[in-house]
């Protein structure tokens, strides 16, 4: 076991405690491939993954290593392709070496299969950490304008791994019901955390996560903005 140093909350840098394994089961490495599962991709030689922000891009470096590489992107909203958003993009590669890829050799070593499924099962003891990087690789948090409530949903190509996110949140200890998996306009899938039992799930997801550095810090900020927004919105009715 051993600590790496990351800025995860953009003040003090915070140590970051990270198993020399980037396999085994801890809350650093659920998180991790928590992010891998919603916005990366594995083949026999590589890992890459996206984050959209800095900070949690620098923990998933200090995961499991690779380089870093910083571009701004703009691409179609997820739900209506008539929309687009420019976004800072943080692009993590992790090529292999001598001792293959995380000192496995080739992609059946990690916890993907050989049809691209993953398999999460030695990080069931670290659900939360493991929906949070899944939340943060492929969801979204905003607030509601039009009902003054706050939004959580996961989108994804990959519709097992959707379903996958609505199991972790049937176990999840806050009750949080969800919409059925719909088809987005570009061909992927998504669902929405119900608006009544979003703003327990998403401080639950958050919940002391400042411990751990294992949070992208602008995604946290967006919820607490989205949470006081909708408290605001109940205040002027």
């Amino acid at each position: 076991m051993s600590d790496a140093r990351s800025s995860a909350d953009g003040d003090e840098p915070l140590e970051i405690e990270v198993p020399a394994d980037p396999l085994a089961g801890h809350a650093a490495t659920a998180y991790f491939w928590g992010h891998v599962a919603g916005s990366g991709d594995v083949t026999d030689d590589r890992i890459e993954v996206v984050a959209n922000d800095e900070a949690s891009a620098q923990v998933l470096a200090a995961v499991a290593g690779g380089d870093l590489e910083h571009e701004t992107t703009t691409r179609d909203y997820a739900h209506d392709t008539s929309i687009t958003r420019t976004e800072d993009e943080y692009t993590l590669t992790i090529d292999g070496d001598d001792t293959g890829l995380l000192g496995r050799s080739g992609a059946l070593g990690l916890p993907v299969d050989g049809r691209g499924n993953y398999r999460f099962g030695a990080f069931s003891e670290y659900d939360r950490e493991l929906l949070r990087g899944l939340l943060e690789g492929c969801g979204t948090i905003c607030f509601k304008s039009s009902s003054g409530t706050v939004g959580i949903s996961f989108v994804h190509d990959d519709r097992d791994l959707l379903a996958f996110a609505q199991e972790l949140i049937d176990e999840c200890p806050v009750d949080a019901a969800y919409d059925d998996l719909s088809e987005t306009s570009s061909g992927g899938y998504w669902f929405g955390v119900d608006d009544a039992d979003a703003p327990a799930f998403g401080t639950w997801l958050y919940e002391n996560c400042e411990e751990t550095g294992l949070f992208a810090p602008s995604r946290r900020r967006k919820l607490e903005r989205s949470l006081e927004q909708a408290d605001a919105y109940g205040d002027d009715e």
